[in-house]
């Protein structure tokens, strides 16, 4: 399994109990669908390992106390500690129409419902207040908010990103600097 082939579901934590248990954060929106799992991807070395689930029981807030069938020590369980857990694309939850992940909306064209065209979607960012979106707009890099006032819906049909940004946003990116900026550059 190629990593580009999969998504990132969460990591190992810390290990639990005697017995080769791990705690596991599922970091994804609805942890809840993942609670049935037969195995998962780790990552060892720089390529993806299968492990089989022998047991997993959900706990609060996206964490899972999961034993894997290979380990039955806690010294396994702990070089486990701190590993990326992938699934294959194709076990991500089918979404609603219109809705995206963010990995599928790569390359797609956005577009404004004020401004039109705007530029290409290039990369998001998981930033610690919010999700910010990075974008290709006049040869330059803008970031837009991750929020559901801003992205409004995705056509994969057509490749289009259509979004509501808020206001102001654009001029950011399109006004000269502020005479501050000005004035620090004179003192230079």
């Amino acid at each position: 399994m190629n990593i580009d082939d999969c998504f990132l579901l969460g990591y190992i934590v810390k290990t639990h109990g005697t017995k080769g248990q791990v705690v596991a954060f599922f970091d994804v929106d609805y942890p809840e669908d993942y609670d049935d799992l037969e195995s998962v991807f780790l990552e060892q070395g720089g390529r993806l390992v299968p492990f089989f689930i022998e047991d997993m029981e959900p706990q609060q807030k996206g964490r899972f106390i999961i034993r894997f069938e290979e380990v039955k020590t806690m010294e396994q369980a702990e070089k486990l500690r701190n590993t990326a857990l992938y699934l294959p694309l194709n076990e991500l939850p089918e979404l609603e129409d219109g809705q995206f992940y963010f990995h599928d909306v790569i390359g797609y064209q956005v577009v404004d419902e004020n401004h039109g065209e705007l530029g290409i979607v290039k990369d998001f960012y998981d930033m610690p207040q919010q999700q910010l979106m990075a974008m290709e707009y006049l040869g330059q890099e803008m970031l837009v908010p991750v929020i559901d006032e801003v992205m409004q819906r995705a056509d994969h049909q057509a490749k289009i990103l259509h979004v509501s940004l808020p206001e102001g946003l654009l001029e950011v990116y399109t006004q000269p600097g502020t005479p501050d900026d000005q004035d620090d550059e004179e003192t230079e």
